[in-house]
Parts: structure tokens; C-alpha cells; sequence
């Protein structure tokens, strides 16, 4: 009776394993922040729920290095975060990979200095204290915008501050400046100026973008999901692309997405209008080498900084444009 026992505690437990599979595509955590762009409303709407057949369970973070820890353990499965946190994840080794672009940040995200700082050109800089979320896209920024102005990071107080705790900080008078993206950036806005925006840091040459990465684990065992995930954001920002006056127009779609990012709908309405959204065929292509060059980039440019140990040899692995293909 050994054998047949042994031979039914092996199939109990293949069946366990297969039973988790199927649990891992029936209820799926994924994590989201923010940032203002389309598919926050087939989000709002369920269709994501819809188009995988799956229970989603949303889970909003206040920053891309949060988010990441969590994809890292296994909490999340797939994740909205910063091209600058994917650098520092990859560089990590961390078992993720991109495969949707969400959008290429503009305006979105700024350097705004608080009225009353003193603070009237970049050089003005030294000595403040200048808040960010550390390892963030606008981190990134900011840290370009001072090498751009030839401004020592050293000579900078640096404070990593998440943006819920930004406009905090910034409505005591504790910050001096900050760099951040909506609800907070709408809120300091209010009493600062805008020194520079990730739009004219682009234009440095240091491109910033929101994408979707998802656990390479998951991606395997579940590829109908991801592809199903990545067409309703495709056919989100179709819509946008197709009529973006009609669709800022439509007043539901601004409720839908301040509902999920916090943001008031004047800062909804400026955040569309101030990133750059990419449809199918143009996402196909940059997912292939240009975004790993940009990524090894933004990664190289990390470690100068001291903000990560060490680089791949290669980030072409954290990077793919299958689903974005097979997305129809």
C-alpha cells in the first residue's frame, strides 16, 4: 500500500499546484498609482474584470519603489510603476518585465519651487530642501535637471518625501521645492512656480515614462490575461488618440479618473494634455531596443548617482512588446 499511497499524496499535490494556478488567474493583484492617463477609465468601469474573465484586486501605491517591493514579493502581480523604477528594479535582477507603455511624461510632472523660498532659477537650489519620492521617475528628473544647470546634487537637500507627504510638508512650509506628479503637484502648484517639467527634461535627453511591467513567473502561466490586459489599455488610449477634445469633454471620463488618482479635474484635464500617449504600432516598436537603450541609460545614469550598486549587461529581458502583439 506504499507505493499507491506515495503515487496518491504525488497527484493530491500536482492537483494543489494546478488549483493554485488557476487561483492566481481567477483573483489577480494589481498594483497602480496616480498618474493621469486613459486607462483609468476601463479601469473605473471594470472592463479589465470583464475582458479576463478574472476577479482584480486594485491595490494603489503612493510610489513606483513601493510598488516594486510588492511585485517583488510576489504580493503583485503586475504593477504600473516609473521607468526609472524599472532601471533600478532590473538592475536588481528583480523577475519582471515591461510590456505596455502607458505613457511618455510631459508636463505631468514638474520641479515646482514654493512661493516665498527664494527660489527664482535653478542656481537658487543650493541649500533649499527639495522634496521627491527617491528612485521615481521624477527623482530621475530632477536629478537630470541638476546636471543639465550644472547644479551639484550635493549642494541640494534632497528629501525623500512620498507625495501624499509632499503636499503635507509643502502646506507646514517645512520643503522649499518639489518635484511631483498630480494629485500632489496640482495642490503645491497653487502657492509655487514651475522651474522646469519631465516634457522640457526630455528634451535634455532624459525621457521618463509610466509603463506596466509584469512578474515574469505570471506572464508565463498566464499569457491569455496579460495579452487581455494589455488590449483594454491599448483600445483606452485608442479612444484618447482618436478624439482627445471629445474625450476630455466627456465628463464622466475626468470623474472616473479623479475618482482614482485623487486628482481635482482642472489637474486630470492638464495631466492628459501634458503626457504623450502611444498607440499599438508605436508601442510595438519602442518595446524593443529603444526602450532597453533607454532603460540601460536611465540605469547607468542611476549608478553615477549612487542610487543603484550595479548594472545588467543587458536589459533587454525586462523588456517585451509580445503582448502588445498579440493584444488584438
Amino acid at each position: 500500500m506504499a507505493k499507491p499511497r506515495a503515487f496518491l499524496k504525488l497527484i493530491l499535490s500536482a492537483a494543489l499546484a494546478v488549483s493554485g494556478v488557476a487561483a492566481a488567474a481567477d483573483a489577480v493583484t494589481v498594483g497602480y498609482q496616480t498618474g493621469i492617463d486613459p486607462t483609468k477609465v476601463p479601469q473605473a468601469d471594470g472592463a479589465y474584470e470583464k475582458a479576463t474573465g478574472s476577479r482584480i484586486n486594485w491595490r494603489k501605491f503612493d510610489s513606483g519603489a513601493d510598488l516594486i517591493a510588492a511585485v517583488a514579493s510576489g504580493d503583485v502581480a503586475i504593477g504600473n510603476i516609473g521607468s526609472s523604477p524599472l532601471a533600478a528594479a532590473a538592475s536588481r535582477g528583480l523577475p519582471l518585465e515591461t510590456f505596455l507603455v502607458a505613457d511618455e511624461i510631459g508636463s505631468a510632472e514638474a520641479l515646482v519651487a514654493r512661493k516665498g523660498s527664494g527660489i527664482a532659477k535653478p542656481q537658487d537650489l543650493i541649500g533649499k530642501k527639495v522634496a521627491v519620492p527617491f528612485v521615481s521617475t521624477t527623482h530621475y528628473s530632477l536629478l537630470a535637471a541638476l546636471r543639465h544647470w550644472g547644479v551639484d546634487p550635493v549642494k541640494v537637500k534632497i528629501l525623500n518625501l512620498r507625495p501624499g507627504e509632499i503636499a503635507a510638508a509643502w502646506q507646514r512650509g517645512d520643503i522649499d521645492a518639489a518635484y511631483v506628479w498630480d494629485p500632489a503637484l496640482g495642490k503645491i502648484k497653487a502657492s509655487g512656480a514651475v522651474l522646469t517639467s519631465s516634457a522640457e527634461v526630455s528634451k535634455w535627453g532624459a525621457p521618463t515614462y509610466d509603463i506596466w511591467v509584469v512578474r515574469k513567473d505570471f506572464a508565463a502561466a498566464h499569457p491569455e490575461f496579460v495579452s487581455r490586459f494589455a488590449k483594454v489599455s491599448l483600445d483606452a488610449i485608442a479612444s484618447y488618440q482618436a478624439n482627445p477634445q471629445a474625450f476630455i469633454a466627456n465628463a464622466a471620463n475626468i470623474a472616473k479618473i479623479s475618482r482614482l488618482t485623487g486628482a481635482a479635474a482642472p489637474d486630470v484635464v492638464a495631466g492628459l494634455k501634458g503626457n504623450r500617449f502611444l498607440g499599438r504600432d508605436e508601442q510595438a516598436a519602442l518595446l524593443q531596443s529603444p526602450f532597453v537603450a533607454a532603460v540601460g541609460k536611465t540605469a547607468a545614469f542611476l549608478k553615477a548617482q549612487g542610487k543603484v550598486e550595479s548594472l545588467q549587461p543587458d536589459y533587454g529581458p525586462y523588456v517585451t512588446n509580445r503582448f502588445v502583439k498579440t493584444a488584438r
